[in-house]
């Protein structure tokens, strides 16, 4: 067995300098932990010629051509760090084929076109680690491939976009508009110029699609996931969850029932006491429910140069150490044998089960909020509570809240179709699901 395994890293971006600058900072502690060196090769980047970079300057070969890497016979481990879904997935097949190993962080094309990728690696029978894909530096894919190999996984609960989370801890703190929080959001690089991925949830239906595949023996396509943002949220909505003990998260959520699958992205109203909702600012938790291990709860940096780094690395040392033993594919891609893959259909967002907050508005005078209790019982809607402001004016378009019990979504849909028809509810009625009440 040769004393060093040569990487290429294609991307130069923030994660990748990150996983560079893991890979050279920790060297020694690599190898003392291994037995070998991770020697980086060769460097790819558009724009490598523009960048300046003090870690860059310990890498040998650098270069603008992806495929100095991908067609280097000496380089072990290709790691694609370019994100997207093209030329990014040419990129890593063309690697397979060449019966490289890969690591990649790409969720979206995982998500969007993983099976393609998944399939390749099998049968070129190399190893794809991608461990930085969701949750950042929290250990959470292979836990789920691994560690959790001997439990029935039912339920996972994420929150996994820290922009998402940032954005609703600030409105909570500071009771701001979410426009507003937004702004202050990317002013301090939490946030995109166009954040249309993490705040409208496709970011965490890229993640949970990735988790629910591995947890539930299955491919989940992303097209299949329901996904709903947190633009809507209104700083009244935040309020009128802490009068309820509550919190306003964005969750990924899924669930494993007899005959079908759960997978959605919403806001989500959960107790003040729930462990997630002491999740705050730009850190990421998921939360595991397993037949025999019960619950557990991993939690951290979600994203960002290091900590992401840090994972793609973790992938790099454990394919590394596969070679070494010369068993690489010791764990299969999905961490399920391709033979014993099961398919569950995706339930519809309207057929599962939930309690609900609805928030009305409604001109102040009597008999509206009777209405509007009529037309919910109409569709077997239970109230749970209600609450309507202490101190309004007659006439005045006024903000009321009915807390439900659990109810088939459709019910609520229909519902809150014909009351934003009716002559007494004035706006589009907000609808929020809730989770653990």
């Amino acid at each position: 067995m040769k004393k060093s395994i040569n990487v290429g890293i294609i991307g130069y971006g923030t994660v990748g300098r990150g996983t560079l600058e893991v890979l050279l900072d920790n060297k020694d502690v690599i190898k003392d932990k291994t037995g070998f060196t991770l020697n980086v090769k060769t460097v790819a980047d558009l724009k490598i010629e523009e960048i300046e970079d003090d870690y860059l300057e310990n890498v040998t070969n650098k270069t603008t051509d992806a495929y100095d890497v991908i067609n280097d016979k000496e380089i072990d481990i290709v790691i694609e760090l370019i994100g997207g879904y093209s030329p990014a997935k040419t990129f890593i097949m063309d690697s397979i084929a060449n019966k490289k190993h890969v690591v990649t962080a790409n969720k979206a094309l995982l998500a969007v076109d993983g099976q393609d990728i998944f399939q390749a690696a099998e049968e070129n029978n190399v190893c794809l680690g991608f461990e930085g894909s969701v949750g950042g530096g929290i250990p959470v894919i292979r836990v789920l491939k691994e560690d959790l190999a001997a439990n029935n996984v039912k339920e996972i609960y994420g929150i996994i976009n820290g922009t998402a989370n940032y954005i609703l801890t600030k409105m909570e703190e500071e009771e701001k508009e979410f426009a507003d929080v937004l702004i202050d959001a990317q002013s301090l690089g939490y946030a995109e110029a166009d954040p249309t991925f993490d705040v409208e949830g496709t970011d965490t239906a890229h993640k949970i699609s990735i988790l629910s595949s591995i947890a539930f023996n299955t491919v989940v396509p992303f097209e299949n996931v329901f996904v709903e943002g947190i633009s809507n949220i209104k700083c009244v909505d935040v309020e009128f969850a802490k009068k309820l003990g509550c919190k306003i998260k964005l969750l990924a959520i899924a669930k494993k029932n007899d005959n079908d699958i759960e997978v959605r992205v919403h806001p989500t109203i959960i107790p003040h006491n729930y462990i997630l909702s002491k999740v705050q600012d730009v850190f990421n938790a998921v939360y595991f429910v397993s037949d025999k291990l019960d619950r557990t709860i991993h939690y951290g940096r979600g994203a960002g140069s290091l900590p992401t780094g840090s994972a793609v690395v973790s992938d790099i040392i454990t394919i590394a150490r596969d070679m070494k033993c010369k068993c690489p594919s010791r764990v299969p891609v999905l961490g399920f044998t391709k033979e014993y893959k099961s398919y569950f259909p995706v339930k519809d967002i309207n057929d599962i089960e939930s309690a609900f907050y609805l928030r009305f508005s409604a001109e102040d005078k009597p008999g509206v909020l009777s209405k509007i209790a009529g037309v919910l019982g109409k569709y077997n809607i239970s109230i749970n509570s209600a609450i309507q402001p202490s101190q309004t004016s007659p006439g005045e378009i006024v903000p009321l809240v009915f807390m439900t019990y659990e109810t088939i979504g459709r019910n609520v849909k229909n519902a809150v179709d014909e009351l934003d028809n009716s002559d007494f509810v004035r706006d589009k009625t907000v609808v929020i699901r809730v989770e653990g009440i």
